[in-house]
């Protein structure tokens, strides 16, 4: 692969591989789902909760980097515009599948559509913490999958993939003051599922 110097802030190694991809070079294209295929099918699989969708998440982001990359202008790595069309591409396919019953979350945890503030996390550290201890990774992620579909992807796109409010409320095609409000019970509802986990640790 010709090397080439940095584009925008990116280093000489990434300039030159988006420098190959706007050229068309088969080979960049391997490089490029070789070191970021694995990475981007946990981010699609967090959000879609099905390796079939997840999969097909990936795919259709990789055909939009292939038919987008002569537009990249490098003001972010491949890897954080990579993140962006797996992300997109995942919630448009789980808007598009006919998604299980759901028991509404006042009635998972009574109380929950009372809640006004943010909960006290004092018990556990943030989700996004939690979901990477071996200890705890699959009872925090049970705990989401109980939640409502709405609520479980803007925890999974908030607290876990690390987007803004601002980015999530245009991710999803929402205000910012409903994506607030349910963020805050979606926490309060994480929060008291797994506050016995944290009690039992706690022993």
């Amino acid at each position: 692969m010709k090397e080439t110097a940095a584009v925008g802030g990116v280093p000489p190694s990434e300039g030159a591989l988006i420098a190959a991809l706007k050229r068309g070079e088969d080979k960049a294209f391997e490089t490029l789902v070789r070191q970021h295929g694995d990475y981007l099918y946990r981010v699609a699989l967090r959000v879609t909760r099905s390796e079939n969708e997840a999969g097909e998440a990936v795919q259709e982001a990789f055909i939009s980097a292939f038919r987008g990359i002569g537009g990249f202008e490098a003001r972010s790595t491949l890897k954080t515009w990579l993140h962006r069309l797996v992300v997109n591409s995942a919630l448009t396919r789980l808007r598009s599948i006919e998604r299980r019953s759901e028991v509404p979350i006042d009635e998972l945890v009574p109380g929950i559509e009372d809640v006004r503030e943010e909960p006290e996390w004092d018990f556990v550290e943030s989700v996004e913490v939690a979901v990477e201890r071996d200890s705890v990774r699959a009872a925090v992620t049970q705990a989401m999958d109980r939640l409502p579909d709405r609520y479980r992807t803007l925890l999974t796109l908030r607290d876990v993939e690390g987007f803004s409010t601002h980015e999530v409320a245009q991710l999803l095609g929402e205000t910012e003051g409903n994506v607030k409000v349910r963020l805050h019970r979606a926490r309060a509802a994480l929060k008291t599922l797994l506050e016995p986990l944290y009690r039992q640790e706690a022993l």
